[in-house]
This record gives C-alpha cells, structure tokens and sequence, in this order.
C-alpha cells in the first residue's frame, strides 16, 4: 500500500457512522475546440484522440485508487469533458467493460455521458446506448445560430435539433444544456430557445447563467451581456415555462420529469462520494474520521504519463488533502442548499460527522434574512434563498 493511501487510512479528528453513496466520474478532456466561456479543464484536439492510450491511463488510475473504496458499490458513472463523444461507441464499450471488471455496480447504477451536436454522426448515441451508456446529456447551450457563434460553438441550429431528436430516439433518459443571459440575448430571443427545446420532450433540462470565469477568453475580453433585470426576467420565464411542461426545478439550474433527475449530480448536491479519474478529475471520498478531497494532473499528457508509471502511479495524482473540520459546514452547505427541498439534518450529521450545533447560529442568521425555513428534521432555502443563494451559502464559511 503507498504512503498516501496509508495516510488517508490514519486515524483523524471526525467519527462517520456510515459512508454516503459513491460515485465515479471520469473525465475525457479533449473538445474540437475551446470555447471562450468555458473554464473546465478541456484541451482543443490536435490531430486523433489517442484513444487507446487515454483508456489505459484511465484504467491505471482506477486500479491503483482501488483501496480507497474496497468494498463499496459505485450507484452511478458520469463520463464528463471535455467533449467525451470525440470518443468511439468502442472505446465508451471499453471504458465500461473496464470499469464493471473492476468495481461493484448496482444493478440499476445510472451510466451518463456528455455529448455535443458538434461530434453528431446518424446512430452514433444508439452506439453509446448499446455499449451501456443509459442517459445521454445534450451539449446544446442555444438554438440561435448567431448566439452559438459568439459562445464558440462547433455547431448550428439544425444540427442541435438533429441531435436532440436522435437522443431522444435512442435513450428514454436524455438531457438538454442551455445557457441564457447571452451576449446580446433578448427575453424573446431566450423565449424562442426555450420553445424549442421543449418542443423536443427531453426528460431533463438543465440551464445555466452565463458567467465570465476567471481565466477565460471571455475573462479577457468580456462580451456585452444583458442587465440583471433582464437576466431575472429570462429566469422567471424559465421556471413558469417548464413548469408548464411537466419538468420541476429541483435543484437551481434543473428541471426534470418524475423519475429522471440525474442521480450522480444529486449525489454531488447531497454530500456524497465520487471517485474521480482521469485528467483534472476532482475526488471527493469519505473514511470513517476523515474527508478527503483530490486533483488528478490537468495536462492530458502530464496525466496519462504518470497513471501509466508503474513504480510511482500515485503521481497522477496532483493534490490530496483531508477538508478541514471548520470547513465541512460550508463545504456541504455549499452543495446541499442548491436542491429545492433542501437537507435533512440526519445527513448533515452523517455526512460531515459534525454535530446539529455547529450550525445553529448561522441557521438563526439565514432564518432571519428569510433565506431558509426549517423545522426539526429539515432545513429548505425560499425563493429568496434561491435567488440570494451566494448569500445564503456565504453564511456557513468559518470563522477566521
């Protein structure tokens, strides 16, 4: 066992009575090409996606994280980017294959994979459905082509629409990506993509604020974006229209038909564990007197490099360090006050280890903002809440 396994099984300063659902996430990095909003750790493709390699790292990677979950049983897989439908149906068959030789799956563990209208080809998403992916989610963002070439996007209107149609044919669980307050957006015009989005029956919609991330193209050179009023308004709209159709908010940015909410993100939302692997993948993973966080290395070749060195794997591995007793509040806060009903005190307890007290004067404090109600057994944010909800999170981070 390596040293930094080792550490994490030490003894430290919480007592978990049991460990939450776990998930795994992987992460395929490469897009045709970057796009200026965007702040995930994507790389514009140069030449073939090495394939073949990429999914030998992967499956280093997982083997020698294995001791950090033995014996637990994996409830979804999210295979995120990146553009992951860069990737051949046979290396998605691959992937998989790799993973169930490898992990305990639940029968019914939720397969999602990230796809975007650009890297559309007839029957591909049936290939991904036959090589075991069960939910697809859609990269659309707009069906304006003029708002899709100041987002950089690779593809047009028609071929959104050609996509979604063909998600739909071929998996009963699929989801839309959209984005509003654009560069230049109207209420109209965010009405219009709303329209045919919905139009297209997808089970889950998740739609997203456009913000300008730190070290972005968009950072650098900042577009003309709609005044908050006018962003307010387009989120009003957003939340009466899909509501109209059947999809319920159930969490900030989503909307879902009964019995299609993306499980693997409520997990994230609900304080749970996910392994990740690959480039820049993000882990969070829970021992029974600790909560650990980690960052695999963001360079594609940096990473595939070290997950394939046989006597040091574990540098594939960037950073690994145990969240601080002081943070956990704001960590789960961070996270749980995102869901439309909110979090039951029993899981705040089970999930950080910590004690109902700890939040006791910060709960008075959003009570009193109307920020939240609560009663014994569960805490929900208002529609105030909702709307402040980066005041309301701010309200657990601890003391200096």
């Amino acid at each position: 066992m390596t040293q930094d396994i080792q550490h994490l099984m030490r003894a430290g300063t919480l007592n978990l009575s049991s460990l939450p659902p776990l998930s795994l996430y992987v992460h395929l990095p490469w897009c045709l090409q970057k796009c200026p909003y965007c702040d995930f750790n994507s790389h514009a493709l140069e030449g073939e996606v090495p394939e073949q390699r990429y999914l030998d790292a992967l499956c280093a990677d997982l083997e020698h994280s294995l001791p950090l979950i033995w014996g637990r049983s994996v409830h979804s897989i999210f295979i995120g980017g990146g553009t992951p439908s860069l990737f051949s149906p046979a290396a998605i068959e691959r992937l998989l294959s790799d993973m169930r030789a490898r992990l305990r799956l639940e029968a019914d563990c939720e397969i999602t994979l990230e796809a975007n209208p650009g890297t559309f080809e007839k029957d591909r998403f049936r290939a991904f459905r036959a090589a075991g992916v069960t939910r697809l989610s859609l990269g659309v963002q707009s069906f304006n082509d003029a708002h899709l070439q100041a987002l950089g996007r690779v593809h047009n209107r028609d071929q959104a629409i050609a996509a979604a149609q063909e998600a739909r044919q071929a998996f009963e669980t699929f989801n839309l990506d959209l984005m509003y307050a654009l560069p230049g957006q109207t209420l109209a015009q965010l009405q219009q993509d709303l329209d045919m989005a919905l139009s297209l029956a997808p089970t889950h919609l998740s739609v997203y604020h456009l913000t300008i991330e730190p070290n972005t193209v968009f950072a650098k050179y900042p577009p003309q974006l709609p005044e908050d009023d006018d962003a307010y308004a387009m989120l009003d709209c957003i939340t009466e229209r899909t509501l109209q159709a059947g999809l319920h908010r159930y969490e900030v940015s989503a909307y879902a038909r009964d019995g299609h909410r993306c499980w693997h993100n409520l997990n994230y939302w609900q304080f749970g564990d996910y392994l990740g692997i690959g480039a820049g993948a993000h882990s969070k993973l829970s021992f029974a007197h600790r909560v650990v966080r980690q960052v695999r290395n963001r360079d594609p070749r940096l990473f595939m490099a070290h997950a394939m060195d046989a006597a040091r794997p574990d540098r594939a591995v960037a950073q690994s360090e145990e969240v601080a007793r002081a943070e956990l509040p704001f960590e789960f806060m961070l996270n749980a006050l995102r869901l439309r009903h909110g979090f039951s005190l029993t899981d705040f307890q089970e999930r950080t280890g910590l004690p109902i007290t700890t939040l006791q004067a910060p709960l008075q404090e959003a009570e009193r903002l109307g920020l939240i109600t609560r009663d014994f057994q569960r805490v929900v944010p208002t529609e105030r809440g909702f709307d402040f909800l980066s005041d309301l999170q701010a309200l657990f981070l601890p003391e200096r």
